[in-house]
């Protein structure tokens, strides 16, 4: 029979949250703190050391990447924390951050429209406080997508900016052939760099890097 589980849930949605404390309750787990937003979520896991952490991905004040960014921030901060993210969507950068995490023990990652069976919800929830690894496929499938693409994050205009950059263009050439602004031409190249995750390095040249990202794709 599983064990009892300490669980520390963060959720922004109050009626799911109060509704999964209560799931939980029937199958004999505690959960010790219930927030509702990323920094609650650290400091909550900081007083109560629980044996998994349960939480949603877009959580306050930017609803973006939140709740996803602290659990990986924890599990880098406590090794072998086990974490299962459940939420309606794959965000792809953190998502494999996450799952890299540490050995990959202990960590699952569920979408909340393709939870089947309660049991199932529950039995995921045990075998990664156990140290096992719950993936949803359909978040396997979207990590492979974006490996075999790295350019598939890119909107339409950045893949053109990024195209003539390709062909050796300065930006204000890219400005003028797209009819754009140089400031707007420099912006598009920023959210690029960042998007194929090319953070500033005083030894490479992020451009080139880029560009290379965009003939091998």
């Amino acid at each position: 029979m599983p064990r009892q589980l300490r669980v520390v849930l963060a959720e922004d949605g109050v009626l799911l949250r109060e509704g999964l404390i209560g799931l939980l309750a029937r199958f004999g787990h505690e959960v010790v703190a219930a927030v509702g937003d990323a920094e609650a979520l650290r400091a909550a896991v900081a007083a109560h050391e629980p044996d998994v952490v349960l939480t949603d991905v877009r959580m306050p004040p930017g609803f973006q990447d939140e709740g996803l960014r602290a659990a990986v921030a924890l599990r880098a901060e406590r090794p072998g924390l086990p974490v299962l993210v459940l939420s309606q969507y794959v965000q792809r950068d953190y998502a494999a951050d996450l799952l890299d995490s540490g050995d990959g023990s202990g960590v699952g990652y569920l979408l909340k429209d393709r939870v089947g069976q309660v049991e199932e919800f529950v039995d995921a929830l045990d075998r990664v406080a156990a140290g096992g690894t719950v993936v949803d496929p359909e978040v396997v499938r979207q990590l492979l997508r974006r490996r075999r693409d790295p350019l598939a994050a890119l909107t339409p205009r950045e893949r053109e900016v990024l195209a003539l950059v390709a062909e050796g263009h300065s930006n204000g050439e890219v400005a003028r052939r797209l009819v754009v602004t140089e400031a707007a031409v420099g912006k598009h190249i920023g959210n690029i760099l960042a998007k194929l995750d090319l953070p500033p390095a005083e030894d490479t040249h992020r451009r080139v890097l880029a560009v290379l990202a965009y003939l091998q794709a």
